[in-house]
């Protein structure tokens, strides 16, 4: 099939069901202009002085938390990113009544900026920030804005609502993702190397009609699709 007639067989699929499910990764907001990890301009592929790895863990936060602002500031916080077709086209087949959940690994937060009201942010956001001697929140222009580490007016270090290498996945977080995917009659897995765990493995909760990965580079779950779309993802979803 052409990558038309596989954008016409989603329409099928889309149009029939009832209880969508989108689950995706880096892929759906490098449109945006926010960079990805893996691919090869990606930013384990920029030049810094520790791998972004070990930068975005809990435990360099915590020994070098100079260092992990100064990267977080530069790389993370794409404040002027806009929602892209992917993000529109999602909000739009939840307004409908057609998609019940997104379920994102990003941290971005452009799925809400384009509408979209029940997303699941398995590794948080850059937009909720939290001190950790009060529990002040702090969004993240006050992050950016903020001079070397970010503090709060109690004197306390500020944290991003991120989730860090190391540290656990949110469990309310994880359950009603979890839930959402279990009870959809179509999975869209998109923009995704589905190579981060947990996260990944929480697609083995779906047991509905139709399986559809959408994304560039091959993916694990590729041979257990029944619909599989290489093109970019903005482009198969504002053709639906």
């Amino acid at each position: 099939m052409t990558t038309e007639e596989r954008i016409g067989r989603l329409k099928e699929y889309v149009e029939e069901s009832s209880r969508i499910v989108f689950f995706g990764g880096a892929g759906v907001s490098t449109e945006s202009g926010i960079p990805d990890f893996r691919s090869t301009d990606g930013l384990y592929h920029q030049e810094w002085k520790y791998p972004p790895e070990t930068i975005l863990s809990h435990s360099f936060f915590v020994s070098n938390t100079e260092e992990f602002y100064r990267f977080y500031k530069k790389k993370m916080l794409c404040l002027d990113a806009k929602p892209n077709a992917a993000h529109k086209k999602l909000a739009q087949l939840e307004e409908e009544g057609k998609l019940t959940a997104v379920v994102t690994q990003n941290i971005d937060g452009l799925h809400q900026l384009a509408g979209s009201k029940k997303v699941y942010e398995l590794h948080g956001s850059v937009h909720r920030n939290y001190c950790q001697k009060c529990g002040k929140f702090y969004d993240a222009g006050y992050m950016l804005r903020a001079e070397g580490v970010p503090h709060c007016e109690c004197g306390g270090l500020i944290k991003p609502d991120v989730v860090l290498y190391e540290e656990g996945l949110d469990n309310r977080t994880v359950q009603g993702a979890v839930e959402a995917i279990a009870r959809a009659d179509l999975l869209i897995i998109g923009g995704t190397s589905l190579a981060v765990y947990p996260a990944a493995g929480l697609i083995d909760y779906y047991t509905g009609k139709h399986l559809v990965v959408i994304n560039r580079a091959a993916t694990p779950r590729d041979k257990h699709a029944d619909l599989l779309i290489q093109a970019d993802i903005g482009e198969v979803l504002s053709g639906i």
